[in-house]
């Protein structure tokens, strides 16, 4: 489920007022306390915490895991939305499922108590007029247990909301009438935060680190490989929980751009270090490729057969049902392999090299006198590769152009920070470049998986029909490539290359 709410501090002389007729056509309940205690766990340097995750134990309710939301995700003015997952376990251990949620981020530590809160918390709850919640308001004041001792106190008024259709139509008269009566201005952070400190509020694990023109390479190095290091763990959990395509597609980029870098900036890497890390990047991103391909084609074929006759749309849907039983599988395979050791292995040695990769002492050379050379590589492999295709290029050989102007894109992207907005620049018209060979490789893929299906019957027919649709959109693509291509041709690299 997702939790929506905004937190507000408090004083002790905060009294919560009288919220009827705050917002219209919604009553409110009388108001009910209720004591809490609840156990946090996390690593012993704090990993949840800093990444934005809670995992607590709380008697009664049992175990309830709050997860960052994708950073696509968007939710109208002071309102944050967390993921929140809930699980059954007792109290002296964190369930299995829930650690395996937040796997790549505790990896080989452990999970232990970090944080003891007792609350008691006064709850009003705002009800429209078929008795539905539509709102809560909580007044906790909150201890901060060391044993038998308060080691600290504060007090948080939360208002949560049921839905995100109405949202501020709810929440800002609330928040209005709250802070008139006292209470404080916004402030997300989470209980446990506060109770933990400042600790709690570092940086996560990973994290790319600012870097100017003039620093040394590595420092650079060592930043793009973090900002990929850190989209990969942030989608793990997004990956193995919601079963959203956007998770799986975000986590494959990042592995991407891993490999990409590592290849670009090899001449300042030890080979021993990169080769066996870019291969195990490599098994990885064959499993987040295999389900982002299917989920790709599903979405794409959905969207064609909108367009089918009425007729035809029962038996495009069982054809697609075909698909979303591959995808289910692939799925189930990429889980397994999400929880192995390997993968864990592979993490730890990410994170290793997030904080200190193995460079050559070249790389102690000021980044703009040696990666703007180095990013130019993939750019003469892909005009070199452009230049010695046939007339017409079969399609194998335009997905490679496309697989070479990305490694190009990423380079550009990677070395942008210390050559300009010229290498910004060149990294969108690359973009640009791979996306229409993106739609022309989609619309090959979707032709062979829809002859590849053992269908028979009207399934077939309504194959047929979709082919033609996939075989007019790749002509389309192929038309348009060469003039994409040449404006990408024109910017060139001397602006930004020595």
């Amino acid at each position: 489920m997702l939790e929506r709410e905004v937190k507000l501090g408090a004083g002790p002389a905060f009294h919560l007022p009288d919220l009827s007729g705050v917002v219209d056509g919604v009553a409110v309940t009388p108001p009910e306390a209720v004591r809490m205690e609840t156990v946090y766990y996390d690593t012993p340097d704090l990993r949840l915490a800093r990444w934005g995750v809670s995992l607590r134990y709380r008697a009664g309710e049992g175990w309830t895991l709050k997860l960052p939301p994708a950073a696509s995700r968007d939710t109208p003015g002071q309102l944050l939305e967390r993921d929140e997952l809930t699980f059954q376990g007792g109290s002296k251990k964190p369930p299995e499922a829930a650690v395996d949620i937040v796997r790549a981020y505790v990896r080989k530590s452990e999970l232990v108590p970090v944080a003891r809160l007792s609350t008691i918390r006064r709850r009003v709850r705002l009800v429209d007029a078929t008795g539905a919640r539509v709102a809560e308001v909580v007044d906790d004041e909150v201890s901060v247990r060391d044993g038998r001792r308060v080691a600290a106190r504060f007090r948080e008024i939360e208002v949560e909301v049921s839905s995100l259709n109405g949202a501020n139509g709810i929440v800002d008269p609330l928040v209005t009438r709250l802070r008139g009566a006292g209470a404080g201005a916004p402030d997300p952070t989470p209980k446990h935060v506060r109770a933990l400190g400042p600790r709690a509020m570092e940086a996560p694990e990973v994290a790319p680190q600012p870097v100017q023109p003039d620093s040394p390479a590595k420092d650079v190095i060592k930043s793009v490989l973090a900002e990929s290091i850190a989209s990969l763990l942030h989608h793990d959990p997004l990956v193995r929980t919601s079963g959203d395509p956007e998770a799986v597609h975000q986590a494959r980029v990042s592995t991407r751009k891993l490999r990409s870098h590592l290849r670009t900036f090899g001449p300042l890497l030890d080979p021993e270090w990169t080769e066996p890390l870019r291969s195990e990047l490599g098994w990885l991103a064959m499993g987040l490729g295999a389900v982002r391909d299917r989920e790709v084609l599903l979405e794409r074929l959905r969207e064609r057969a909108k367009s089918l006759p009425a007729a035809d749309l029962r038996s495009a849907g069982s054809l697609l049902h075909i698909l979303e039983v591959e995808i289910d599988t692939l799925r189930k395979k990429l889980l397994a392999e999400l929880g192995s050791m390997r993968y864990v292995d592979l993490l730890e040695r990410l994170v290793a090299a997030a904080h200190s990769p193995t460079t050559l002492p070249e790389a102690d050379q000021p980044a703009f006198a040696v990666l703007p050379p180095l990013a130019a590589g993939p750019w003469r492999r892909l005009r070199s590769a452009v230049r010695q295709l046939p007339d017409p290029p079969t399609d194998p050989e335009l997905h490679r152009i496309r697989i070479l102007a990305k490694r190009a894109r990423y380079a550009a992207e990677a070395v942008a920070p210390v050559a300009g907005s010229a290498a910004a620049a060149f990294a969108r018209a690359a973009a640009k470049l791979q996306t229409v060979l993106g739609e022309h490789q989609d619309s090959v893929t979707a032709q062979a998986w829809l002859r590849s299906a053992r269908i028979s019957g009207r399934r077939a027919f309504v194959a047929g029909e979709l082919i033609a649709m996939e075989h007019i959109a790749a002509e389309e693509a192929r038309a348009k490539w060469p003039k994409v291509w040449k404006a990408l041709d024109r910017k060139q690299l001397r602006q930004w290359m020595p």
